[in-house]
């Protein structure tokens, strides 16, 4: 499943043959079918694996704190360290599904919303004014960290920094800080 992840968010899933990864995890091809009778198999394993990871970051970094604000924080932060932490398979929650067959599309959105539900707890759980969409709120909080990916180059602020960033810019927008 590490090497799958790794050359669909190297080379996309189309691009990708079960021939390839199996020679990237040291394996015959035929073998792959073993473990998973199909690609499409296969990715919804790697997308369930990354779902998994990011998730258990998010809750992890949520559950000791009350303030709702701090929460959301907490998890944007959790969410931007596990996409940028080395492992294959969060990051691969960031790829463009909308080409791909329509059964599987709606397979790996069911597995995303079952992620994107956390987020949508944590919003629903701040002090928004009456004309905010959580809905939206969320979109954008979520669009705005996953786009890191297309992005993001170790150097600068760091994935946690950004995050927290994304979070005080919906809080605050660009108040300046009176003096």
């Amino acid at each position: 499943m590490a090497a799958a992840a790794h050359l669909f968010n190297q080379r996309g899933y189309d691009a990708t043959s079960m021939r390839d990864i199996a020679r990237e995890a040291g394996m015959l091809a035929g073998s792959m079918y073993y473990h998973f009778p199909s690609k499409d198999d296969l990715i919804i394993a790697t997308y369930e694996e990354g779902t998994r990871l990011i998730s258990e970051a998010v809750i992890e970094a949520t559950k000791d704190c009350h303030d709702p604000w701090e929460r959301l924080t907490r998890a944007a932060m959790a969410h931007m360290n596990t996409l940028f932490g080395g492992n294959n398979f969060s990051i691969l929650l960031c790829a463009d599904i909308s080409r791909t067959a329509p059964t599987l599309r709606s397979r790996l959105i069911e597995i995303r919303d079952s992620y994107d539900a956390l987020f949508m707890e944590l919003i629903e759980a701040l002090p928004l004014p009456e004309d905010v969409d959580p809905t939206l709120l969320r979109l954008s909080l979520l669009g705005s960290l996953n786009w890191s990916s297309s992005w993001y180059r170790a150097g600068g602020q760091t994935p946690a920094q950004i995050g927290a960033f994304f979070v005080r810019l919906i809080r605050d927008g660009l108040k300046t800080p009176e003096t």
